[in-house]
């Protein structure tokens, strides 16, 4: 009896130690199981943000995780980074809650058509939606393309609504009206689904709610949710700088001014170094902004009339041409993209006035250097001032003492000693003088 007690014991031992194992190595994806991430967009739909946003979807993928909420307060953007998204939610295994917020925040053109391809769509009240007519950007389109232009969104849109069980009418006139709605008629015309106040109430009245996902219908889980605000790394704030139209600029200025400094000034090294890769970073950022190549080209001949200048007498003009240049070419550059992707004001003209003041400090500085007198070799002592010390006769050598020694001298006129004479050329190891 003493052995079968032992022997018990022993058991719920050992059953205690497989249970605490268990718990331990399978709680943790129970707890991630209901883990939701939160992802707050506050600025433009920019690649940085389509990025993050694709990084957020598979990182929920590959943790189970029951929905993904994006808090999306935006102007708009770039069609390619929303379409990007787009087909991200739409091809996402976890549902995905598009909530604009906080009150005050609007969803507009790109971000009107992310929040109609959510699986829940929200808005907080006193947010807006819409005003999703495409923007022509860079040179101006004829009107036959921009009318294909709007045709095609439209009908993207309206298969996003139709396949989200959306007001299709409505969808159509925020491409083709720019119609914009209140978070109240957005609801009442079935553009959204829930107005919440805040993110706990939006947690409350989606709990229980079917969505269709591509694997299938899913429940949003009503219990042991736990809110994970996900942040942008490295490489998504080094994106976001970029994507800022201003920083662009600056960066093609700086690389032009430090590629510029290189060629006044060979061998510097440095200001080519930086300039160089400041370039590379500028173009990269213009791959993903709206801009207007004509005003890259006429910023780049501005540059060349200022090299121009370096190495033709003009009196000024190739300096007033190449300011103008580059003056219209920064102004060009993004003119006829929406106003949150155009440069600052507060950036371009400070921007136009330092560099117009290198450029001409550097040619100033050029000029001054190949117009000033030789400082070395035998060109360096004519027009120097000397005494002479011993009397110089046309036909008879004398001395006389300058640039620190003693020459010997000639000259076709008669200067006595201790008066003053003038360099005038130099014959092997003799001074060719005349009298001051």
């Amino acid at each position: 009896m003493g052995g079968l007690k032992i022997i018990k014991k022993s058991a719920r031992k050992v059953y205690l130690v497989l249970v605490f194992i268990l718990v331990v190595v399978f709680y943790p994806h129970f707890s991630q199981a209901n883990e939701v991430y939160l992802l707050e967009v506050e600025e433009i739909i920019s690649p940085a943000v389509s990025e993050l946003i694709a990084t957020t979807l598979e990182k929920a993928k590959q943790n189970n995780s029951p929905f993904i909420i994006i808090q999306l307060d935006t102007p708009g953007g770039l069609a390619t980074a929303m379409y990007q998204i787009v087909k991200g939610i739409l091809n996402s295994p976890v549902p995905v809650i598009v909530y604009i917020a906080p009150s005050g925040a609007r969803a507009a053109s790109a971000g009107a058509i992310i929040t109609l391809a959510a699986h829940i769509s929200a808005m907080a009240p006193g947010t807006n939606i819409g005003a999703a007519h495409p923007v022509t950007l860079g040179t101006k389109i004829p009107e036959k393309m921009e009318e294909k232009v709007v045709n095609d969104m439209v009908a993207y849109v309206k298969s996003i609504a139709k396949k989200r069980g959306r007001n299709v009418k409505v969808a159509e006139k925020m491409v083709r009206k720019s119609v914009s709605l209140t978070a109240s008629e957005a609801l009442k015309q079935k553009v959204i689904d829930i107005m919440a106040d805040s993110l706990p109430e939006l947690l409350k009245k989606i709990k229980g709610r079917k969505v269709s996902t591509i694997v299938g219908k899913m429940v949003i889980p009503d219990e042991n949710i736990q809110i994970k605000e996900i942040k942008g790394g490295l490489r998504y704030n080094i994106l976001r700088i970029l994507s800022n139209p201003n920083i662009a600029y600056l960066l093609m200025m700086i690389g032009l001014a430090g590629l510029y400094f290189e060629l006044a000034h060979p061998g510097a090294v440095l200001p080519g170094v930086i300039g160089a890769i400041s370039l590379i970073l500028a173009f990269f950022a213009f791959q993903t902004l709206p801009v207007d190549y004509a005003g890259i080209l006429l910023i780049i001949l501005g540059i060349i009339f200022f090299i121009l200048e370096l190495k033709i007498t003009s009196y000024g003009l190739l300096t007033v041409a190449a300011i103008f240049c580059y003056s219209l070419g920064s102004i060009m550059l993004f003119h006829q993209a929406p106003g949150y992707l155009r440069i600052s004001w507060g950036v371009l003209w400070p921007t136009l006035a330092l560099i117009s003041g290198f450029f001409i400090g550097i040619i100033t500085l050029v000029v001054k250097a190949q117009r000033a007198r030789m400082k070395i070799g035998e060109q360096a002592l004519i027009g120097e001032i000397g005494e002479v010390k011993e009397g110089i006769r046309p036909g008879e050598v004398g001395k006389i003492f300058v640039h620190g020694e003693y020459w010997n001298a000639e000259s076709d006129q008669t200067i006595l000693s201790g008066e003053k004479a003038e360099v005038i050329g130099v014959k092997g190891l003799k001074l060719i003088v005349r009298k001051k």
